[in-house]
């Protein structure tokens, strides 16, 4: 049982190192392994930790302080009672210049003007705001993997042309040398094809090359081997509609939610906090100031009630900051305008393409059997001495040039159509 399953496995593995790797599985692969995507969890963690410490707002606080002052005068009894408690011999020094006090205090927000409630929005506005931006990263590098999909994609077309072309010029060379056996065709038509078989030796070399190159960066993006792997060439469906899409439109929306949270902040900034406490503390004097008069004894003491406070410090700045939030407001609506309006412009230009590449590639067939058609018949002339080896050699190249045109035609239509789709986000 174990070694079936072994020789499955081994199968399976085998079947995906030699499975054609499509479009949407690059973007994945690039998606998963590019580092921007780890910023999605980190993000996450942030604004847990940011909602725990703004939900904790409402948990009581304690406060713990200890002090000790001197101070220049002290209450004490008129010198008239004095006189009259030393004439009664009783002696009562009254209060010391110095005090000592350690003290706790205990308390619990009521209501805190919306603070927390702003400063929650906030956490999510800016949580949000940084997923967006990521997401339009990773939307960019959507597009560097097409370039490169699309890229690989024309250069095995040519590569392939390429090789048909010398497949072609080397039958034609063995073509001549026959002839030449024969008496019929001379040692300078044979070298005429040798140098274009040559030639397309070295235009062939240039293209693996480069598609060598471009492989290698794919791998990188992807973080997977895409080796000599045939690529999958994708469909040229048209999106199924011109909605605008795009991930930036979204990071507008988020960045107004944090405008809108940090007018929530201004606003909480002036209002007035409710709150319980209760203060108790050991020292000297107490709150029975009669008692500290008479000793220096330090006591228990304790207060508790409720509490307002209200800084109005904000309302110096309340109007200019709010003034500040609604022109960046402003401005926000202005780039969505601006980006909408070049998308679109995009968009129409784009698809004035693919029409105007449509309409070419009907025509590529035609000329590519035409160009085929003619250079079938010079070789037959070339064979009845009709036409010389350099006219063989132009209709060769004419049919290589047809071929190329439409191939690379039929590859620039999809990569346009994509390009479509990536400029609307279908």
């Amino acid at each position: 049982m174990k070694r079936q399953i072994t020789l499955l496995a081994a199968i399976a593995a085998t079947i995906a190192s030699y499975a054609q790797p499509s479009l949407d599985e690059c973007r994945r692969l690039a998606r998963e392994h590019y580092p921007a995507i780890r910023q999605y969890d980190l993000i996450r963690q942030t604004e847990q930790y940011t909602l725990s410490n703004a939900g904790r707002a409402w948990l009581p606080q304690v406060a713990f302080s200890a002090q000790a002052t001197w101070q220049t005068d002290a209450p004490a009894f008129p010198d008239a009672f004095s006189g009259i408690f030393d004439q009664q011999g009783i002696s009562i020094p009254g209060m010391r210049k110095d005090q000592y006090r350690m003290q706790i205090e205990v308390s619990q927000t009521l209501w805190d003007g919306g603070k927390s409630r702003a400063d929650k929005l906030m956490a999510e506005a800016e949580s949000a705001e940084s997923r967006h931006t990521v997401d339009v990263d990773l939307f960019a590098l959507d597009g560097r993997i097409d370039e490169l999909y699309f890229g690989i994609l024309l250069l095995d077309e040519r590569i392939a042309q390429t090789r048909l072309t010398i497949g072609l010029l080397e039958s034609t060379l063995d073509k001549i040398r026959s002839l030449q056996r024969n008496g019929v065709a001379l040692q300078t038509d044979a070298d005429s094809v040798e140098a274009e078989l040559l030639t397309a030796g070295q235009q062939l070399s240039q293209l693996e090359s480069m598609c060598d190159s471009y492989r290698r960066m794919l791998s990188v993006f992807t973080g997977t081997d895409i080796g000599d792997k045939p690529l999958q060439q994708p469909d040229a469906e048209m999106p199924a509609s011109m909605e605008n899409r795009r991930p930036e439109l979204n990071l507008l929306d988020a960045r107004a939610d944090l405008l809108t949270a940090r007018e929530k902040m201004v606003k909480s900034s002036t209002m007035p906090r409710f709150g319980l406490f209760a203060q108790g503390y050991y020292g000297y004097p107490g709150l029975d100031y009669f008692k500290s008069m008479l000793n220096a004894d330090w006591s228990l003491n304790a207060v508790v009630g409720i509490r307002m406070t209200w800084n109005f410090g904000g309302y110096y700045t309340r109007r200019n900051n709010l003034d500040r939030i609604a022109t960046a407001k402003r401005q926000l609506d202005v780039q969505r305008d601006i980006f909408l309006f070049n998308t679109e412009l995009q968009s129409v230009e784009q698809n004035g393409e693919i029409e105007r590449l449509r309409r070419a590639l009907a025509d590529d067939d035609r000329i590519v059997a035409l160009r085929r058609s003619v250079r079938e018949a010079a070789e037959s002339k070339l064979r009845n001495g009709i036409i010389d080896t350099n006219d063989l050699l132009r209709k060769i190249t004419d049919e290589q040039s047809a071929a190329v045109a439409r191939s690379a035609r039929e590859i620039e239509l999809l990569k346009t159509i994509y390009e479509l789709k990536h400029t609307i986000n279908q």
